[in-house]
């Protein structure tokens, strides 16, 4: 299973050429997570008020064509490694033409933590939010 969020590349968001500027693409990935996780009725939020946090400890990004000012484009999410304490996301962001066909513009994966919010020590997600961890595991 995976996500898909909707994005219009905004004039803040380019640079003096009008294309997309790289460091928006890790942002993206994050709007993209957010939709992911609220696929299985649970908003990044109410993870953190649960006790649940997933820092950054990896990201990838590689660059195919560029994003200009006003390209609508799409950025599908999926888990693609889950482990108790651990969780690895990959993204492929498109863009979408008039004619509904899509160019790849770019890629990428993040790997997270799966931390205490108040210790920020590693926890156990699956005995942390058992239903949340098995549903995921269930779409690898």
């Amino acid at each position: 299973m995976h996500s898909k969020t909707y994005i219009t590349v905004r004039y803040a968001e380019t640079d003096r050429m009008g294309i997309a500027h790289h460091s928006n693409y890790p942002v993206w990935y994050e709007v993209g997570r957010t939709d992911y996780i609220k696929l299985y009725g649970i908003s990044v939020s109410e993870m953190e008020k649960a006790g649940v946090m997933m820092p950054l400890t990896n990201l990838t990004c590689h660059y195919k064509n560029p994003a200009l000012y006003e390209d609508k484009i799409i950025i599908r999410t999926w888990v693609i490694g889950l482990r108790a304490a651990q969780m690895e996301f990959t993204y492929t962001v498109k863009k979408i033409n008039e004619d509904g066909s899509e160019i790849e513009l770019g890629y990428g994966t993040t790997t997270h933590g799966i931390v205490d919010s108040k210790t920020f020590k590693p926890c156990n997600l699956r005995k942390r939010m058992p239903e949340l961890y098995e549903k995921i595991k269930a779409t690898l």
